[in-house]
């Protein structure tokens, strides 16, 4: 694939970014209309996809960067872990689901949802960039209000939060709760 000078450009400022870059700044470093900028990335993007490329040029956190492309995630699990735990616990991802999905959320209303104390997970999934105060709540105490961050989209390579999957799709069916419950009823000795 033959370049022309604006893609090249694109393509130093993106390897050279740690988050993605917007379109609107890219046009300005460029000197050029953001729209010519946006189809110059997409024209990389589809470029990228046809070589089969490991990466790929990805549109996330309302910015491009350059990403593994996913059938090699494997690979880079493997060397990005290599001697290194940093996966979530089951807790801290049940804490940033709930802030996802019900931001701005305070630590109450997550410790009611979950029915144990999270402030140590809070403090995790603030400390690793996935949540962040975005205001206080009225009233008594004023408690802090947490939402997720562009840290949180990129690491779901998600655009916005209107692309997370709707918490219905999540639910197990009518059919295996009713399974469920029958397990849960008592039996005929008591």
């Amino acid at each position: 694939m033959i370049l022309s000078e604006e893609q090249r450009a694109i393509e130093a400022v993106l390897l050279s970014a740690v988050e993605p870059v917007p379109d609107s700044l890219l046009a300005e470093l460029l000197e050029l209309p953001v729209d010519q900028v946006t189809a110059a990335c997409l024209a990389l993007a589809e470029g990228y996809a046809a070589e089969g490329r490991g990466f790929v040029l990805a549109y996330v956190a309302g910015g491009w960067r350059y990403q593994t492309h996913p059938d090699m995630a494997p690979f880079v699990e493997r060397f990005a872990m290599e001697g290194v735990s940093s996966r979530l616990s089951s807790a801290a991802l049940e804490t940033l689901a709930i802030v996802a999905y019900k931001q701005p959320v305070s630590r109450a209303q997550i410790a009611a949802l979950r029915g144990v104390n999270v402030d140590g997970v809070v403090r995790l999934l603030h400390q690793r960039g996935y949540i962040t105060a975005v205001g206080q709540a009225p009233g008594p105490g004023q408690p802090v209000l947490y939402g997720t961050t562009a840290a949180f989209l990129e690491k779901l390579g998600l655009g916005s939060l209107s692309e997370l999957p709707a918490v219905e799709d999540l639910l197990p069916g009518a059919e295996v709760m009713d399974r469920l419950e029958e397990r849960l009823q008592p039996g005929p000795d008591g």
